[in-house]
């Protein structure tokens, strides 16, 4: 496959993170949208420990965009960082999400997350398979 590709692969691994990493931080800083997450055991507002919570998840959605973009040579970091193990702990870690969400006791969470988490594993699996 040509790099190209896969390079469009890894984008679509960093803008659907950095996506649901707003998605966190709106959560963190109290908008009314936990049906979307935590598999929909929480309506409204998220409780302040669940808030927390968002904050360290978006700051990790953000680095497994990252992640790929370097991986794939989108951006460069100026010195030899080992993306490899990251990329296949981050793969597994979203397929593993994807099935989550799928069976997810939200409508909202199957409907909005589940695609966007389906979206990222398989451009992730592109990555790893033909990089």
């Amino acid at each position: 496959m040509p790099e190209f590709f896969i390079q469009v692969a890894s984008i679509i691994v960093a803008v659907v993170s950095v996506v649901i990493a707003v998605f966190q931080i709106l959560l963190f800083l109290g908008l009314p949208l936990a049906g979307y997450s935590w598999g929909g055991k929480y309506q409204g507002v998220l409780p302040m420990k669940m808030r927390i919570m968002s904050l360290p998840a978006a700051l990790l959605l953000l680095f497994f965009g990252f992640i790929f973009l370097m991986h794939t040579k989108v951006i460069t970091v100026g010195f030899d960082f080992p993306t490899n193990i990251f990329v296949w702990a981050i793969t597994i870690f979203m397929g593993l999400n994807t099935l989550g969400n799928i069976a997810s006791k939200s409508k909202k969470e199957k409907m909005v997350m589940a695609p966007l988490s389906g979206i990222t594993f398989l451009a992730c699996l592109l990555v790893l398979l033909f990089q």
